[in-house]
């Protein structure tokens, strides 16, 4: 995979694309994460830091950051095959409706924003129903990002998006959000090393208990959060 650059521009065009200013509505999903609350799976700042670590060991660095790579790779070497491969294994492995919705949602809006901001690519380059992170994969090649410069802004972002759903849902302050900040910083670190280890057939994430709260979450009767 290409190596990290740190050229300033492309650093900006980084903290541009997983600010939370970026409006494309990914606070809006909880991914299973409202659901824990309601079932008591999660309930204070410590088993919070627990689901958030599961859910990193075992779907980010198993899925959405070694696929990233991939698909930054793609984009690079103009390989619009692989591009659709990857692409729609991403969305084949969406378990839930929500998951999935999420996915096509994030992709579009992304999508609406880079064409008003002249940066999507030429005519014919994106694959079919373009998942979120294709996207994010593209924006990060095409701002000169390096490949672990993209997947450790893709894992903040994600983390960053949690700590603010459960600040809402949960009686969590900014200070405990912050002590889990720096409890899983390292973690972030560590699940992008282990995505750029994993070979093609080791992908996959192993989350049944996200995939379950985020089924039960479609049916929740009092959310904050889209299903």
């Amino acid at each position: 995979m290409a190596e990290s650059v740190r050229d300033p521009l492309a650093l900006l065009g980084l903290m541009q694309l997983i600010s939370p200013a970026l409006p494309i509505g990914a606070f809006a999903w909880s991914q299973g994460l409202e659901s824990a609350f309601e079932l008591d799976w999660v309930r204070d700042e410590e088993s919070l830091g627990e689901w958030l670590s599961g859910v990193l060991d075992d779907g980010l660095a198993r899925c959405e950051l070694p696929v990233l790579g991939r698909l930054q790779d793609a984009w690079g070497s103009g390989d619009r095959e692989t591009l659709q491969v990857w692409n729609d294994w991403l969305r084949a492995n969406r378990e839930t409706r929500e998951l999935a919705d999420e996915d096509v949602r994030l992709g579009q809006a992304l999508a609406r924003l880079l064409g008003d901001l002249e940066l999507l690519p030429e005519d014919g380059w994106l694959p079919r129903r373009p998942a979120y992170v294709t996207l994010f994969a593209w924006v990060a090649h095409r701002r000169g990002v390096g490949v672990e410069d993209a997947q450790l802004g893709f894992a903040w972002a994600w983390l960053e998006n949690q700590l603010a759903a459960a600040c809402k849902a949960l009686p969590l302050g900014q200070t405990a959000a912050q002590r889990l900040v720096e409890r899983l910083r390292p973690e972030l670190v560590s699940a992008v090393e282990t995505a750029n280890r994993l070979h093609d057939g080791a992908l996959g994430p192993i989350l049944p208990g996200l995939a379950l709260a985020s089924a039960l979450h479609e049916t929740q009767y009092s959310r904050l959060f889209r299903s």
